[in-house]
């Protein structure tokens, strides 16, 4: 997001709307760490592309994460919230994190497959590579 726009906050009304997001970019992002996971135990199904993208694109995610939260703490300060709305917001409040820690878990991971995928694979002389493949076992 450009620094010098200014996020379009949403009237309490908008609640659901918000909470969909959230939760649907949450839905997405642990589903991509377990992906993340299992390609952990053989990274060379992966290329560099699909790498560099998922960088991206949750990167990209992480600069939405604030603007949520200070969504959803305008809310609790500048609203008269029903207790279901309340609870809501608690509820958004907690995911927020988990997203933004799924976040941080999934880059990292990327950064970790990016060594050993395909192409990094490829480029390695069949004695690098043996001597890898040994050392798993040693």
């Amino acid at each position: 997001m450009d620094n010098r726009q200014k996020p379009n906050w949403q009237p309490i009304r908008n609640l659901l709307m918000i909470a969909d997001m959230i939760d649907g970019q949450f839905s997405e992002t642990k589903n991509q760490l377990r992906n993340l996971l299992e390609a952990r135990k053989k990274p060379h199904v992966l290329d560099d592309a699909t790498i560099e993208r998922i960088i991206k694109v949750f990167t990209e995610q992480q600069e939405f994460v604030p603007i949520f939260g200070k969504q959803l703490s305008k809310w609790q300060r500048e609203e008269t919230l029903t207790i279901a709305h309340q609870k809501e917001v608690d509820r958004l409040q907690a995911q927020v994190e988990l997203w933004k820690k799924g976040l941080t878990d999934i880059l990292a991971l990327a950064e970790e497959l990016k060594m050993g995928t395909i192409e990094k694979v490829m480029q390695k002389s069949d004695l690098e590579f043996g001597i890898e493949y040994l050392k798993k076992f040693f």
